[in-house]
């Protein structure tokens, strides 16, 4: 997934763990499109969340808690168990499930235990900071 335009809705940290926020990130995609495994992991769920079909991969060598990033709404095409390479399709993007309000989108998340992480940061997106000129480094 990606490419210009394909962010629909950013990563909003909530101030507290009950608060609103938005815990991942929405990519513009049509149903059906391949969903492919952000990173190195093991499928450790596939199935049906309040109504919505989710998959999350379990990232065993990124620490303690490990991480693991969550696809919705995806139709699983891959055993729980199974381990999957970087890039790997992991599933289908399903139709109608008015995540993204008038369109559809993969709903995209990262978390490490309990904390909700943003998931670009897996990825080596992490915030650019602009620096005066001639500051040394």
């Amino acid at each position: 997934m990606g490419g210009p335009g394909a962010l629909v809705a950013r990563f909003e940290a909530p101030p507290t763990p009950w608060a609103a926020g938005h815990r991942g990130v929405d990519l513009a995609a049509a149903p059906g499109s391949d969903i492919r495994a952000a990173a190195p992991g093991v499928i450790s769920f596939s199935g049906v969340v309040a109504g919505r079909p989710v998959v999350t991969v379990t990232h065993p060598a990124s620490g303690t808690p490990p991480l693991r990033t969550t696809y919705l709404p995806v139709t699983g095409t891959v055993p729980v168990g199974t381990a999957v390479a970087a890039g790997q399709v992991i599933g289908q993007l399903a139709p109608g499930t008015g995540h993204c309000a008038g369109r559809d989108c993969l709903h995209w998340g990262l978390l490490r235990g309990e904390r909700y992480l943003d998931p670009p940061a897996l990825l080596g997106g992490g915030a650019s900071r602009l620096l005066p000129l001639g500051r040394d480094r």
